[in-house]
This record gives C-alpha cells, structure tokens and sequence, in this order.
C-alpha cells in the first residue's frame, strides 16, 4: 500500500515508518524542512521523503497528490515537551491536519489515521474505554479532540476511512532526552541524583515500537473509529522508576519526594485496550525488557554521540 506518513523523523514517526516499510508498504515521509533524519537513517534507502510542513502545504501539494497516497498516517503535531500542553501552537497544528484531511479526502486517499491523545478522556478511576465521556483539560487534548470530532465528520461526508489512535504513556529508543524515562536514565548512567515525586501516580506505559504496530494493524485491518494505543497494565511511576535503577545498578541515586506532585496531574491514567487486541494486536514488549533496551540505546549514544 502507498503510505503518506507525516511527522516521520520524530519519536512514534520514525517508528511507524520503519514497520510500514518492513511490512513491505510504499512510503512517502513528510519532515520539516530543517529536521534532522537520523532516527530514520537505517530505512532511508526504503522512502521517498518530501520536505515541508502542514502550515505550507500548497507547497507540497503537488508532489503529494502526484505520487497518489491510498492511506495516510498522520503524527505531525507540535509536541515540545514542558510547552505543548497550554500552547497556541496546537491550533495551528489542528488547521493544518484539517486542511491536509481535506486534500486528501477530495483526492481519493482511501483512509486516515490520526493520533490522538488519551487526555481526551474525563479522567477516572477506572480503566479508559472508548466509549468514555471526553473532557479534555489542556489546549493540547482539546484541539486533539476536536479534530478527531470533524474528522469524522469530513470523512462522512467523503466516503474517507477515518481512523483514530489515542495513544497512552510511550517510551522506548530516540526517544526526546526532556522526558522523565530517558531522563532518569541518563542522570543514573552519569552517577548523577534524579529528584523525583512520591511516584504514586498510576499510569500505563507501551513501548514505542509496540505503539507503531498499533498503527500498522489499524492500517492493514482498515479499523475504522477510535481505538486505545496502550498496554492495559498500572503501574507507578515509583515502580518504573525503582525498575530503571535496578537495571542500572545504582538504585541509590533515584531520590523518591524530592519533587512535590503537580497541581494538575491526575493519579490514575489506565486504558482498555480490548477493542484494539479484537483486530489482531497485542503488546510484544514488557516493561522490563523495554526498559532493558532503552538504557542499552543511551549507553550506545552516549559512547558514539
């Protein structure tokens, strides 16, 4: 099948276009005109890349629509970590995925598959469905929400497959060094203390690669709705935590309370992800053994920078 896949050079893109092109799929990758590829290097030999960004898409339009996409998977999305929550960047992001939608659906690309976001949700105590009421709380889960509401609605009115991912808690190799996996990670291997919370907070957590076989298999079933990306399996930030010090060797290093929780942050966020499981997926990668080979990747990094 011919992929448009854009977002490509970032953290899930990367991975979504390295199991697009080993499943034996066409791909065309969408990255900005200033990124680096370097986490798409070993599959470079398999795409065709066109360069630019969704806020100028008249300036791609024609090499898009020539090279005639049958699906696309949509990643790009302005993501920087400590900024994107509350960020007015996200409504230029929801413009620009509405305009490509529209491009695409009036010019006969069979499905689109969006990522969204499990911040969607209301959240509760209790596992995450689908079906769950939808109560986002940041500009970021908002305009996420919105676009998957009139994504469905434009692909109704165009006979367009739209399929929504909300993605839970990702982790796994390239992934942005600001967030707190890697970056615990890499305060450890450097003999450094990492100041944490309690670590209380519940979450669920899928291995990167495991969330690229997500969007693999909706593609290939062509699932068409919303579906949960995660594991299905609670667990504290303090296990994950205690888990990486473990594996690293210096548990001692890992402060646990030095941090006060986050006024906003919820303590529980776990997802249902039977609806997914029901079209042939299921986690490959545990915790530990992701763990395992993500502190493998910053050593290798960290020796051949």
């Amino acid at each position: 099948m011919k992929v448009f896949v854009t977002g490509a050079s970032g953290f899930i893109g990367s991975h979504v276009t390295r199991a697009l092109t080993n499943a034996g799929h066409d791909v065309l990758a969408l990255v900005t005109p200033s990124a680096s590829l370097w986490r798409i290097n070993d599959v470079l030999h398999k795409l065709e890349i066109v360069r630019g960004t969704l806020q100028d898409l008249h300036a791609i339009q024609d090499e898009l629509l020539s090279w005639q996409p049958q699906a696309c998977i949509h990643l790009a999305w302005y993501a920087e970590p400590g900024k994107y929550l509350n960020s007015n960047e996200n409504l230029v992001s929801l413009q620009g995925s509405l305009d490509l939608l529209q491009l695409l659906a009036k010019n006969g690309c069979g499905q689109f598959i969006g990522a969204g976001t499990c911040a969607e949700y209301e959240i509760t105590h209790d596992r995450l469905q689908e079906t769950g009421i939808t109560k986002p709380e940041t500009l970021y889960a908002a305009a996420k929400l919105s676009f998957q509401v009139l994504g469905e609605k434009i692909a109704e009115q165009t006979g367009l497959l739209f399929t929504w991912g909300r993605i839970f808690y990702l982790y796994g190799k390239q992934e942005d060094l600001r967030r707190i996996i890697p970056s615990a990670i890499l305060s450890i291997q450097n003999g450094r203390p990492f100041s944490a919370s309690p670590g209380e907070q519940i979450r669920d957590y899928l291995y990167v690669t495991d969330v690229a076989n997500a969007f693999l298999t909706m593609l290939e079933q062509r699932a068409a709705g919303i579906y949960n990306i995660c594991s299905s399996e609670a667990v504290s930030i303090r296990f994950i935590l205690d888990l990486i010090g473990n594996l690293t060797g210096r548990p001692e290093l890992l402060i646990h309370g030095a941090l006060p929780y986050r006024n906003w942050e919820p303590m529980f966020i776990c997802g249902d992800n039977s609806k997914l499981s029901k079209l042939g997926w299921e986690p490959k990668i545990s915790l530990e053994t992701g763990l395992k080979e993500t502190i493998l990747c910053l050593q290798n990094e960290s020796i051949n920078p």
